[in-house]
């Protein structure tokens, strides 16, 4: 499992089906830098379940472990699943959950767009301190 690198920016983009894992400097503009990591896919989870299915927490586990490191987060995503995800930080990682700078809906962008959207972002709030 590879970890995000200190003082680095990520981007995640995730769905009931797939998170996506963007590592970027906001100071490359087109974001060409950006590393992609590989789709991770798990089973779609029911509306509703209060209690996530094993499989599930074993994806949030594993993402959240990729995460170590990262000095500011965006997630991003179409539905729940971002949601899901945060709770799962706020349960079981809290000093990562803090370093989430912005949760947003996000239909499904190409990965450019996020990378580009996530820079502009970033930027934004480096500059507010």
């Amino acid at each position: 499992m590879k970890t995000v690198e200190s003082s680095r920016h990520v981007a995640v983009w995730l769905d009931r089906v797939e998170a996506r894992v963007f590592h970027f400097h906001p100071e490359e503009e087109s974001g060409a830098g950006a590393r992609h990591d590989e789709h991770r896919r798990h089973t779609r989870v029911q509306e509703g379940i209060k209690e996530l299915p094993e499989d599930v927490k074993q994806f949030y586990h594993e993402l959240m472990s990729e995460l170590q490191g990262a000095e500011q987060l965006l997630i991003a995503g179409p539905d729940a699943a971002k949601l899901e995800f945060i709770r799962y930080l706020h349960e079981h990682d809290q000093v990562l959950e803090k370093r989430v700078v912005a949760i947003e809906t996000v239909n499904h962008p190409a990965d450019g767009q996020l990378v580009q959207y996530a820079t502009t972002y970033c930027k934004r709030t480096d500059r507010m301190g």
